[in-house]
């Protein structure tokens, strides 16, 4: 197994290659004498190469970046909702080969398994050697803990699964890809820190610092669903007044329009009414919309992090409500405060698979063996 400097030099090439040995240096806090010495191994077993020398403007002779090898394997990522399962197939850096969505058949662990087996087959990507698989929730290594969607409980899916593919399977709670994917190769590629918030079916809160995901075995337990947000909000499930789940999630946003019109209505037909004018779906939405801009201000007074990413299959919310949004956003920060920048990630379930297949490619990286 590589040592804790051979992993993050491996990283790093990984994610932030071609890059100049020079960057590579500075990032990683070690001499030159040091990184060659690190590097040889990766070179001599051909899992990084020199690429081309390329003038980088300064005084000296040209650089040498070093870069991943082109064809080390390719990766499985799969996204799962309560009644989906998205499903890709990406190279080494995680960038797009294939993909394929179907609607889940069934919540019994076997059968979503064989499902994903089948899918990944019909997509026909040879030489995969590893998967990912990131579902809302709990998990603990290769056991989903709590998955609230797929009604799991202490379920070994990883088990299952690697069963089915033939290959190793690690899972991951889905922020937490989602976040993967947007500090590897989404909107917060080279932002050293920005945290994460997702609108949709759940509420999602991730964090990035210091250019690395927070992990903890507590992501997925729900803690971004209740943080109260409104005095005057109605209750979620658990009984709590206004918290991030009442005033966020698409079903409580249309569950609430449909009272107030005495006719049920989805959460794209809330934000349609809300662009015309309806008042009720109006009402609600704001009220909304204010939330988001305090839940941001508030991330952002707690973690210090400049800039929040917005993603979830909700966040047309923020299309409609930006200027209340930001409004919000400013109302909860010190008027001397750095404004945060906002980047909102409407790409979908895709991106939550690619997060998916990075982590199956880092723990791919992990495994790899120098002696």
């Amino acid at each position: 197994m590589l040592t804790d400097s051979e992993r993050a030099l491996a990283r790093a090439v990984l994610i932030h290659g071609p890059i100049a040995r020079s960057a590579l240096t500075s990032r990683l806090g070690l001499s030159p004498a040091s990184l060659t010495r690190l590097a040889k191994p990766f070179l001599d077993r051909g899992y990084l190469v020199e690429l081309e020398d390329l003038a980088d403007g300064s005084v000296g002779r040209p650089v040498r970046p070093l870069d991943v090898a082109p064809g080390l394997g390719r990766f499985i990522g799969v996204k799962i909702t309560g009644d989906a399962m998205h499903v890709v197939a990406t190279d080494v850096r995680a960038d797009l080969l294939a993909q394929r969505t179907e609607a889940l058949r069934s919540h019994e662990p076997e059968a979503v398994a064989a499902q994903i087996a089948d899918a990944v087959a019909a997509i026909g990507v040879d030489g995969v050697i590893g998967a990912g698989v990131a579902l809302g929730g709990a998990v603990d290594g290769a056991v989903a803990r709590y998955a609230p969607f797929l009604e799991w409980e202490d379920v070994p899916f990883g088990a299952l699964l690697q069963r089915g593919l033939g290959v190793p399977v690690v899972l991951e709670n889905d922020v937490i890809a989602l976040s993967e994917a947007e500090r590897w190769f989404g909107l917060g590629r080279g932002i050293p820190g920005f945290f994460v918030i997702t609108i949709g079916a759940g509420v999602g809160y991730g964090l990035v610092v210091d250019g690395e995901v927070v992990r903890s075995t507590e992501a997925g337990l729900g803690f971004g669903g209740h943080i109260p947000l409104s005095d005057s909000g109605p209750l979620c499930p658990s009984g709590h007044r206004g918290c991030s789940q009442a005033m966020l999630t698409s079903g409580s946003i249309a569950a609430q329009v449909s009272a107030a019109l005495q006719r049920t209505v989805s959460y794209p037909q809330v934000l349609e009414l809300a662009s015309a004018g309806d008042p009720a779906a109006l009402a609600v939405v704001d009220a909304a919309a204010d939330a988001l801009g305090r839940f941001i201000a508030l991330a952002a007074n707690l973690t210090f992090q400049p800039a929040a990413v917005l993603a979830g299959e909700g966040i047309a919310l923020f299309d409609i409500a930006e200027e209340r949004v930001r409004a919000a956003i400013a109302a909860g920060r010190d008027p001397r405060a750095d404004a945060v920048r906002l980047y909102v990630d409407d790409s979908g379930f895709t991106a939550w698979a690619r997060g998916a297949a990075a982590v199956a490619i880092q723990a791919a990286v992990d495994r790899l063996r120098l002696d």
